[in-house]
């Protein structure tokens, strides 16, 4: 998990409750104040379990005393009508958790399912699933986490730890090469810890940033490599042109495939040699996974 991720889930919660709630449950309050409730959440499809810290972060923040009892656990793959927790504690609470509380869990456990459909597809090869910024607004951590739950791998986290030069860049820079050593005289001056005083951590960390750059041919491809690039993103080859790619690369730099990127097709693209497959839809095209919440009281 993310060093920063703990710090992210309360203020996710937070914001989700107060957008939900605003400055008060008024249904809840059909319910006596002190009441003490028992739920159960049951999954109505097959999932991968993701988003328990932010299920139980909902409860607890209206009722500290609140108890959630797991039957199943992170990252378990769980079955159609299967009990996968309890939570006990006062009813208000529980009632006016439960929406934001089953969001969390639905979204995230969606991420993880379909990471591990596309992880299970390239199994065997050596190739690895990798995540990308297409991700939910105020969600970005929690969907990389839930990425990893999933099996896949997280690449930079935002525009500030690792550099990806798309064409864009490429075009508004003139051209490959003058784009990799522009981000050379950024990212790796001469290194002095005493000249950069308090600032040499992260100084360190500049010079120690990921670059990868787009190529869309097997011409910028070349060029790429003449240049000195290592990490390179091959925007929207066909499996032939992977292959090709591969070839041409010969082990110089790592390459990585992206581009309408399917089930259907994950497995060949793996298969043609890439060390690395990007899918965006993994964080952007998800649908929430079916799960519900009954209550008892007690």
């Amino acid at each position: 998990m993310h060093p920063n991720l703990l710090s992210d889930i309360e203020c996710q919660v937070r914001l989700a409750l107060a957008e939900d709630m605003g400055a008060g449950d008024i249904t809840a309050q059909l319910i006596p104040a002190h009441m003490q409730a028992v739920a159960c959440v049951i999954s109505r499809e097959e999932a991968v379990l993701c988003g328990a810290a932010w299920f139980e972060m909902c409860f607890r923040l209206l009722d500290p005393d609140a108890r959630v009892t797991w039957l199943a656990q992170e990252g378990d793959r769980v079955q159609s009508d299967q009990t996968l927790c309890e939570i006990h504690g006062n009813a208000r609470a529980l009632l006016s958790a439960e929406r934001c509380a089953l969001n969390f869990l639905q979204t995230l456990s969606a991420v993880a399912t379909v990471t591990r459909k596309y992880v299970d597809a390239i199994a065997g090869t050596h190739a690895v699933i990798m995540d990308t910024r297409k991700t939910l607004p105020g969600l970005r951590l929690a969907q990389k986490y839930a990425v990893t739950v999933g099996g896949g791998k997280n690449q930079r986290i935002g525009l500030f730890d690792g550099v990806l030069i798309k064409e864009n860049h490429i075009a508004a820079a003139g051209g490959i090469a003058a784009a990799l050593n522009a981000v050379k005289e950024i990212i790796e001056p001469p290194f002095d810890a005493a000249a950069y005083g308090k600032y040499a951590n992260a100084a360190q960390a500049l010079a120690n940033l990921s670059v990868q750059i787009e190529v869309e041919s097997l011409v910028e491809l070349q060029t790429a490599l003449d240049a000195g690039a290592k990490l390179i993103l091959l925007d929207n080859f066909t499996q032939e042109q992977l292959r090709d790619a591969v070839r041409l690369t010969a082990g110089r730099a790592e390459l990585e495939a992206s581009g309408n990127v399917t089930l259907a097709t994950v497995r060949a693209i793996a298969e043609t040699g890439v060390q690395r497959i990007s899918v965006g839809s993994l964080t952007k095209n998800i649908q929430a996974v079916d799960l519900s919440m009954r209550i008892e009281t007690g």
